[in-house]
């Protein structure tokens, strides 16, 4: 028998951390573990609002299935058909692999036919804020390779601008969390060209991107809210040159692992991204971000305490989990 505990867990975020939709001082999570044989498999997930889920809804789609894990007949491909993607089965998914890794004594990485994963530079987010808040912020953090700015339409320019001038050196990504409209999107692209800009992160609602076709794109475009599995996929052709993988969109490492071939094969470059979160969500997405564009993983630097143990970051190169992890 396999036993199944689930828990809803509050990790502080440091300060405040907002996007175009609103602010937080919080990060809500789903902890699974799945306990057999003396082996602990664990996953971590943030269920999020903007997909129509809540700590409520996502422990209630994992008790529905308590039945058949309990029973040993849910594996990683049956859950897929189970459950849609999404945080409920982004924790059970990972915490399976983990469970496989604990129970054989290997690796994820090599159950999966991956290579030995290396360090990755993760991009180290700016909350949205005042100009000036952003610049005094952007120096702090001024030595990072690469730093990403929430923006959500008035006064991004000079929001980008202030950055740019606090941290000459560092490549900017800018995410805007579906807070433009077209006509905000042709107006700052080639400023922020000028500035720098090497990517812009869902500028339009997911629901209104077509618009983007056709769309001059000085600056590559990335999806993000409009990208979750590989069923996605077909329609981001000629709005977007990146997608952004996320676990909690994907519903987990294994749909995201396909998810990454399949767009690679179509031609999207790949962006490796997070929710917020402890370090154990961000663990199984470090197989993910190998060979990736742009990796976006710095959800652990913004909390003010991260679960023990944890990653490894020095500076803004993040280091794969030991087992104690996860994998």
């Amino acid at each position: 028998m396999l036993q199944v505990k689930v828990s809803r867990e509050t990790w502080k975020i440091q300060g405040t951390f907002r996007i175009s939709r609103g602010a937080r001082s919080a990060a809500e999570v789903i902890l699974l573990s799945l306990v057999t044989e003396g082996a602990t498999g664990v996953g971590e997930s943030v269920p999020y609002a903007r997909y129509g889920e809540s700590v409520e809804s996502v422990m209630g789609q994992i008790e529905e299935l308590r039945p058949e894990l309990e029973a040993g007949r849910l594996d990683r491909q049956t859950l897929q058909e189970a459950l849609p993607p999404g945080a409920a089965r982004n924790a059970i998914d990972c915490a399976l692999w983990d469970l496989e890794a604990k129970r054989r004594r290997k690796r994820v990485w090599q159950l999966a036919g991956l290579p030995p994963p290396r360090p990755v530079v993760s991009a180290y987010t700016l909350s949205l804020d005042s100009v000036e808040a952003m610049a005094a912020a952007a120096a702090a953090n001024a030595k990072r390779p690469l730093l990403k700015l929430k923006l959500t339409g008035p006064e991004d320019l000079k929001r980008v601008e202030a950055v740019r001038a606090a941290a000459p050196e560092a490549r900017l990504i800018v995410d805007a969390n579906e807070g433009w409209t077209l006509e905000i999107y042709r107006e700052l692209v080639p400023r922020l060209a000028r500035l720098g800009v090497v990517m812009i992160e869902q500028p339009l609602h997911a629901e209104e991107d077509e618009a983007l076709m056709g769309e001059a794109r000085p600056v590559a475009l990335c999806a993000d809210e409009a990208c979750h599995d590989r069923s996605t996929l077909a329609g981001l052709k000629g709005r977007y040159d990146m997608v952004n993988i996320k676990l909690d969109k994907s519903g987990g490492l294994t749909e995201a692992l396909a998810l990454k071939v399949e767009a690679e094969r179509l031609g999207f470059s790949i962006m490796v991204g997070c929710m917020l979160g402890t370090s154990l969500a961000m663990a199984p997405a470090t197989l993910l971000a190998q060979g990736a564009e742009i990796v976006d993983l710095d959800g652990p630097l913004l909390l003010a305490e991260d679960r023990h143990p944890s990653l490894t970051f020095k500076g803004s190169l993040l280091y794969p989990p030991k087992p104690a992890l996860w994998g």
